[in-house]
């Protein structure tokens, strides 16, 4: 999942390599039910494999937009003088 060292690093088009990564994702969930023997395996599988990727790809924008945007964040609601507004 590192992109440095991910071979999918080399495909320019985040999106197609979100594609990619999800459609292994499936791939591999799928496999491994029909190897277990069991729908329901699957669907578990499947649900908790999503949760993951979608997990790894919100903290990894996260730290891009952090690392590029800084000011995005911001003050998070504060005002100025550190009240709400």
């Amino acid at each position: 999942m590192r992109q440095r060292t991910n071979p999918l690093s080399h495909i320019q088009d985040v999106t197609i390599r979100h594609l990619v990564m999800q459609m292994l994702a499936w791939m591999w969930c799928i496999i491994f039910s029909m190897w277990m023997g069991s729908i329901i395996v699957f669907g578990v599988s499947a649900v908790v494999h999503a949760l993951l990727i979608a997990g790894v790809f919100i903290t990894a924008a996260t730290f891009e937009t952090a690392k590029r945007k800084p000011e995005f964040f911001g003050g998070l609601g504060r005002g100025g003088g550190g009240e709400h507004e």
